[in-house]
């Protein structure tokens, strides 16, 4: 089986490529790249005007199954994660029942294998249940296929836990991606501040992020082990990690689409659908964000993809559930909030959204090179459209950017030299 990519704009950061190429995709690797190819093909897909890129990989989504399979399924997901040009993601563990035994780990990935449209790494809890209580038996998670450790949105609050925890991912050569909440000062339901009081709903405290992270970075750096700190969200947490990584500490971190696009005004507008957590900030930590990611501060975007039902998010801002659907609006959101007002280029978009969750991973994905598996995005940077609720493909429609113009459009996602996505 052999498919052509024609005239199409490559964008790789490992190579540092970005001009026109052909690609030759022989079974599922990459044959040849070269500046015009002649041969035949099973598929000819013409290029022109569009920009390649390595498969985006998103490290921290959830797909709700087992349990929640009214809000999404790994079916449902998948499908959402395709179409938004994603080639490999990485469902948190927050389900019924958790993945804290091999036999629940091995019903996920068995699974995604049957529906077979993207690569799913599923992550491991650190703890039982997601407890904070007793630890999992983390060699036995990765011998069962779990690509790392998180208790997800349940931050672990014994710090002797944590630190065991940490020594042992380090030893097995992974890592724990934690959740940072402080949660004596996190009750709320936006953040704090002026919208929240003329809204008359509680506000949640920028500190329970930074109190958290700066305990993981404490423990990392005394004790020269790797962390990796989820979606942050504020300028102080920022701060925090640059100065840490200046100091050498083995500290990683990721941000979401929502945090460089919005700040907590959204609520006003979006209502429900703009609640996360953590939640949507002030514009000083909009831009502090946007500062992080450009001068490498911030490694990887993800969506944090977290679907709910229409009937949960009635519940109202103190009551509906945290978070919104993201697979198909985050490389628009990157290209109109990062790309185009020159805060980064399409160099870099790769390198936060492929090459450096790549090699966090430690899968050989994140670079388009003869010889690779052919995971491959490929999108028109310049296609405009209204994001509308009947175009949304995910099982749950709890999105800030509906109704919203977006740009930037994926129109093929290939898999290991499949076709699983066609716009």
């Amino acid at each position: 089986m052999k498919t052509i990519l024609k005239n199409g704009t490559l964008i790789d950061y490992k190579t540092n490529t970005f001009e026109k190429f052909d690609i030759l995709i022989e079974e599922d690797k990459i044959k040849t790249i070269a500046k015009e190819i002649t041969e035949n093909a099973d598929t000819l897909i013409d290029c022109t005007n569009l920009y390649i890129m390595p498969g985006m990989v998103d490290m921290h989504c959830h797909l709700r199954q087992p349990g929640g399979e009214h809000k999404e399924t790994i079916e449902t997901g998948s499908k959402s994660a395709v179409a938004g040009g994603f080639t490999t993601i990485c469902p948190m563990p927050n389900t019924n029942p958790t993945p804290d035994n091999k036999e629940t780990l091995k019903m996920i990935i068995d699974e995604a294998k049957r529906v077979n449209l993207c690569n799913i790494l599923p992550f491991s809890s650190v703890t039982k249940g997601e407890k904070g209580e007793e630890l999992v038996n983390f060699e036995e998670q990765l011998n069962a296929g779990a690509i790392a450790f998180s208790d997800d949105g349940m931050p672990i609050t014994n710090a002797k836990m944590i630190r065991e925890a940490m020594f042992k991912a380090n030893q097995l050569n992974s890592f724990i991606s934690e959740h940072c909440e402080e949660k004596s000062v996190s009750s709320g339901a936006i953040n704090a501040g002026k919208v929240a009081e003329e809204l008359g709903v509680g506000g949640v405290l920028p500190e329970a992020e930074e109190i958290m992270a700066a305990r993981d970075i404490v423990i990392a750096e005394t004790n020269n082990l790797h962390t990796h700190i989820c979606h942050i969200s504020t300028k102080t947490s920022v701060n925090m990690i640059r100065d840490a990584k200046n100091r050498g500490v083995k500290v990683t971190c990721e941000t979401c689409p929502h945090y460089f696009t919005f700040t907590v005004d959204e609520v006003l507008k979006s209502g429900v659908n703009a609640k996360m957590n953590p939640p949507l900030r002030e514009e000083k930590d909009k831009q502090a964000i946007i500062q992080g990611l450009k001068d490498g501060t911030i490694d990887s975007i993800i969506t944090d993809h977290a679907p709910h039902t229409d009937e949960e998010k009635a519940r109202g801002l103190e009551k509906a559930p945290n978070g919104i659907i993201g697979f198909e609006t985050a490389l628009p959101a990157e290209i109109m909030n990062l790309v185009d007002p020159g805060h980064i280029d399409y160099l870099n978009l790769v390198r936060l959204t492929s090459y450096t969750p790549s090699k966090l991973l430690k899968i050989d994905r994140g670079t388009i090179e003869e010889g690779k598996i052919a995971d491959i995005t490929v999108f028109d940077p310049n296609e405009e459209y209204i994001y509308t609720k009947e175009n949304i493909v995910s099982k749950s429609k709890n999105s800030p950017f509906i109704g919203k113009k977006l740009k930037g459009k994926v129109k093929y996602t290939i898999v290991g030299g499949r076709i699983v996505f066609k716009d």
